[in-house]
C-alpha cells in the first residue's frame, strides 16, 4: 500500500457577482449588517443555464491542465455536492462525460459543507487500497438555487462555485502527501443545517452552528495535526470551510496555527458549501501564498453537523 498526494488544483466561479448592496435591494439588509455579522462582501451566482456539473467540469479541467494530464489519465471521479437536483446520472458521471473521460469510476458524496474533505479522504483510501491510481476530486455547489431569497439570515451567505484536486499515488519511497483523515458527526444535531422541502431550501440554526463550530471543532482540528505528525505551529496554511468570517477567525486562532496563512475566501465568494475548501486552497496556491511541499490543514464542517479534516502537502 502506498500513500497519495495532491498534484494540482483548479477552481471556477460563475461570472455574475452579487454584492451586499444588490441584496439590500432584495431583502431587509445592508452592507454594514452583512459584513459585521458574517464578513461577506460579494458572492458569485450561477444562472439557470449553468448546472452544477458544468461548474464542476470547469474546475476539473483546470486542475487536469495544471497537472499536465488528459482526461484519460483519471480512473476515479469523486464529486462532493449537496445541490444535485437530478439523481441520475450523478454529478461525477456528468462531469466525466463533459470532460471526455473513457471509463472512470464515478461517485457523488453528499456531506454538504465537509463534502470535499470526505471525498479527498475517500480518494486517498482508494489509492492506498490499490483500486485507483489517479483521482479527480471535486467540490461543487450551486447554493443560490436552493437559497430562500426571502430569509435575510441565510440568503446573504450563499454563493456558487467549484474547486478540484488531482490526487495520485506517491512513489514507493515518497512520504504521503495526504495525512490521515479524522472525521465524524453529531447526528442528534443534524437538523441545525437543512436542505429540505419541495422545492428544497437551505435553512440553518445559526447560533447553534456557531457555538458548535467555535467550541467543539478547534480540539478536533488539533487532533488532525497530531495524526499527521505536525504541530499547529508548523502549518503554512489553514483552509477551513468558508462558512462565516466570525467562525473562521476564532476557530483558526484556537487551533494555534500562529504562522499560517488563514484562508478568507468567504469575503469575496460567500459560503459555497463543498466547493469552499478546494476553491480557497486553489486561489492561495495560484497567488503563490503557500510554498510547494508546505503543510496545509484542510478542515470541513457543517451540514449533518459532520466534520472531516486532514493535513496535506501543498502541490
Amino acid at each position: 500500500m502506498t500513500g497519495s498526494r495532491v498534484v494540482a488544483l483548479g477552481h471556477y466561479q460563475p461570472a455574475k457577482v452579487l454584492t451586499n448592496d444588490d441584496l439590500a435591494a432584495m431583502v431587509d439588509t445592508s452592507d454594514e449588517w452583512i459584513t459585521s455579522r458574517v464578513g461577506i462582501r460579494t458572492r458569485h451566482v450561477a444562472g439557470p443555464d449553468e448546472p452544477v456539473d458544468e461548474l464542476a467540469a470547469h474546475a476539473g479541467a483546470k486542475a487536469l491542465a495544471a497537472a499536465g494530464l488528459t482526461p484519460a489519465d483519471v480512473d476515479l471521479v469523486l464529486v462532493a455536492t449537496s445541490t444535485a437536483i437530478n439523481r441520475s446520472p450523478n454529478m461525477a458521471a456528468r462531469v466525466a462525460a463533459r470532460l471526455g473521460m473513457p471509463s472512470p469510476a464515478t461517485m457523488d458524496l453528499n456531506v454538504v459543507c465537509s463534502g470535499f474533505t470526505h471525498a479527498l479522504a475517500t480518494a486517498d483510501h482508494a489509492v492506498r487500497a490499490g483500486s485507483s491510481t489517479r483521482a479527480l476530486v471535486i467540490g461543487a455547489d450551486k447554493m443560490a438555487e436552493i437559497a430562500d431569497w426571502t430569509d435575510r439570515t441565510t440568503c446573504v451567505l450563499v454563493g456558487d462555485g467549484a474547486g478540484a484536486a488531482v490526487v495520485e499515488a506517491c512513489a514507493e519511497d515518497e512520504e504521503p502527501g495526504i495525512g490521515p483523515v479524522l472525521w465524524g458527526s453529531v447526528p442528534e444535531m443534524g437538523h441545525a443545517v437543512r436542505i429540505e422541502g419541495t422545492p428544497p431550501l437551505f435553512a440553518q440554526e445559526g447560533q447553534s452552528v456557531y457555538r458548535w463550530a467555535t467550541t467543539q471543532l478547534p480540539p478536533i482540528a488539533r487532533k488532525v495535526c497530531e495524526r499527521a505528525g505536525v504541530t499547529p505551529e508548523e502549518l503554512a496554511a489553514v483552509v477551513l470551510h468558508q462558512a462565516n468570517l466570525r467562525i473562521i477567525e476564532p476557530v483558526a486562532q484556537k487551533i494555534g496555527a500562529v504562522n499560517a496563512v488563514i484562508a478568507r475566501d468567504v469575503v469575496e465568494s460567500g459560503n459555497t458549501s463543498a466547493a469552499s475548501i478546494p476553491m480557497a486552497l486553489s486561489k492561495l496556491v495560484e497567488r503563490g501564498e503557500i510554498e510547494s511541499g508546505a503543510a496545509v490543514l484542510l478542515f470541513g464542517f457543517g451540514g449533518n453537523l459532520s466534520y472531516a479534516g486532514q493535513v496535506i502537502r501543498c502541490p
